[in-house]
């Protein structure tokens, strides 16, 4: 198996996980299988279950018996852990955003660095498409998305310049999309803004924060006592969720009270203080400067 995706964070977040040898592990978001790969290392009777929905994964699964994959999105892990007879998990870990694979290919329309169509879809067998969201969605939704999803204050601005442009054809292509909006930046601040409206896009496209929300929620009756959550995540908006989530200890889908009729607390956090790459890892890999890495136990 070639690894085509080099993981951030690789060894903080396998140190994070605390592996025992005969434990039940989950990797979230598989990808190019750095993770998984790595885990599989410091493992001997346990087991292994990795999630993915994009197609991609398939091309790169693990050949082990201790291994299982599913094509399915994160959200429904809760349930495939009690269809493969694991109750709960020893260890949970999840990589978020996109990858360099994913960037750097033109035929998935994630970059405004390629004249490709619009696309964005982690799964490509989903129906909505970045095509639909700038040509379909009217104009007061594109402001909410670009407002809440790209934290871009001009949003309204922004949303008005596509409707005015799809109005004389179709925005067909990522360089049609940065051509609506050149007006909104310049040489030196076109990375900093397409980013921005290229994420907001692709998080509604993959209603990323919902799916994140849910899949947390079901976390602390996933976890065994002692287990670990590990999480890397890359944009302000899902670190905020997941700092908050694990600040307010682990609200449950099944929240536990004690004989006050308080809530019971479901996990500690580990690591008091973000982890973040070191200056030699962003050298070698320079998408690596945004990553951050909390860590929560089950209590």
């Amino acid at each position: 198996m070639t690894v085509y995706h080099t993981p951030v964070l690789l060894k903080e977040s396998i140190e994070g996980l605390n592996i025992k040898p005969d434990g039940v592990y989950v990797d979230l978001t598989y990808g190019g299988g750095g993770h998984s790969c790595e885990i599989l290392k410091h493992i001997k009777n346990g087991k292994l279950i990795a999630f993915d929905c994009d197609t991609e994964a398939e091309k790169n699964l693990i050949e082990d018996k201790r291994f299982t994959f599913v094509k399915q999105n994160y959200r429904f892990f809760k349930n495939y852990l009690h269809y493969f007879n694991c109750p709960a998990a020893d260890g949970i870990i999840a990589d978020l955003g996109v990858s360099s694979r994913h960037f750097d290919n033109p035929e998935r329309g994630f970059s405004y660095r390629f004249n490709t169509s619009l696309d964005m879809r982690m799964d490509q067998n989903a129906a909505l498409t970045a095509y639909n969201v700038v040509n379909e969605y009217p104009e007061m939704a594109l402001v909410e998305i670009f407002y809440k999803y790209g934290e871009l204050p001009n949003s309204k601005k922004i949303s008005h310049a596509i409707i005015t442009g799809r109005e004389n054809k179709k925005i067909k292509t990522t360089y049609d999309l940065a051509g609506c909006l050149k007006e909104f930046y310049s040489s030196n601040t076109e990375y900093k803004f397409l980013s921005k409206v290229f994420q907001a896009i692709r998080i509604e496209v993959n209603n990323e924060i919902k799916y994140l929300v849910q899949m947390l929620q079901r976390v602390p009756g996933a976890l065994n006592k002692g287990g670990r959550l590990v999480i890397i995540t890359y944009h302000s908006l899902e670190d905020r969720n997941v700092k908050n989530f694990i600040k307010n200890r682990g609200k449950s889908d099944k929240q536990e009270f004690d004989i006050y009729g308080a809530s019971k607390p479901a996990l500690k956090q580990v690591n008091k203080k973000v982890i973040i790459p070191s200056n030699e890892e962003i050298k070698i890999n320079s998408r690596a400067r945004s990553a951050k890495l909390r860590i929560a136990e089950k209590i």
